[in-house]
């Protein structure tokens, strides 16, 4: 399916905190944060916790959308953060591997994604 999915000790909010806080001291730019849970509650719907992170650096993703256009609906990045059936945390984002294969990306247009990935795993730990 070309995602990563890590297991989060922390809940869904302190996970994507740490995210947050991993993605600002990188410099890396949050465009958003929806929390899809409080979202369907607004709707009259009953979910269980779910917020999903949209971040990226632009001199990373941009030669990636100047290559191939299609790639960005893709970019900018996102990892996702939910509850489970279980009530553990999870948190999926998608892996550069399959990123680089769906878009015949070369290496050195990929290592930026890559970096990202390594920084959203760090979030769990």
């Amino acid at each position: 399916m070309g995602l990563i999915t890590k297991p989060s000790p922390y809940s869904v909010r302190e996970t994507l905190d740490k995210l947050e806080a991993l993605l600002h001291a990188k410099g890396v730019k949050v465009f958003a944060r929806i929390d899809q849970a409080a979202e369907a509650k607004a709707a009259g719907l009953q979910m269980p916790d779910m917020e999903l992170l949209i971040f990226g650096n632009p001199k990373g993703g941009t030669p990636v959308m100047l290559a191939v256009p299609e790639a960005g609906v893709n970019l900018p990045l996102k990892a996702l953060a939910w509850q489970d059936a279980d009530g553990k945390v999870q948190l999926a984002f998608n892996d550069p591997a399959y990123l680089q294969t769906r878009y015949n990306l070369p290496p050195d247009l990929i290592g930026p994604l890559a970096a990202a990935s390594a920084l959203i795993e760090s979030a769990t730990h």
